[in-house]
């Protein structure tokens, strides 16, 4: 940030009184601009014979590789609205059941992933502008080498130990740099 959104003064980057981190601030009008963590929000869908559905990234970043209907949070929606939506943009999928199945923090990249285990209705499902290709995996048969992202790989790991749990465990920590 250079300048201030309020006002349109230049912004020092210093650590505000009563404030432990720094932060961008603005001498002009007194503002404060505070930067948080981005949500990103995705699903495991699961098809009605037990298969997970992936979707082959159309776009950067990791163009080619395989992972799991995800996406930015938007204003106005709530955290599962969000991972459905995204995976109805992937993947064309009408997800429902959303249960909380992972929660990763990315502290290196300022992101926390949010993944639910979701039911799929039926076996529909799409290419969409963002997948080049959407596929149901056997358990066994997961493209591992081909995974997009640590957080998705890490979520699907934690499904195949807590699968057969009525309510299962949530996977919560942080993925730290390589």
């Amino acid at each position: 940030m250079n300048f201030c959104s309020h006002c349109g003064q230049p912004l020092r980057f210093a650590i505000p009184d009563m404030d432990n981190r720094p932060r961008y601030l603005c001498d002009h009008c007194g503002s404060i601009h505070y930067q948080n963590p981005r949500l990103i929000t995705g699903t495991l869908p699961v098809a009605p014979d037990g298969r997970i559905l992936l979707c082959r990234r159309a776009i950067e970043p990791r163009l080619g590789y395989w992972t799991l209907p995800a996406g930015f949070m938007e204003n106005g929606e709530t955290v599962v609205e969000g991972a459905l939506r995204e995976t109805l943009e992937e993947s064309m999928v009408k997800a429902h059941n959303p249960v909380l199945l992972s929660m990763i923090s990315l502290p290196e990249f300022d992101q926390v992933h949010v993944f639910y285990r979701v039911d799929m209705p039926d076996f529909e499902f799409a290419v969409t502008q963002e997948s080049s290709e959407v596929a149901l995996f056997e358990l066994n048969d997961l493209p591992w080498q081909e995974i997009s992202f640590r957080t998705v790989t890490a979520t699907l790991e934690h499904y195949l130990k807590v699968r057969d749990q009525e309510v299962p465990a949530v996977l919560t920590g942080a993925i730290e740099p390589r």
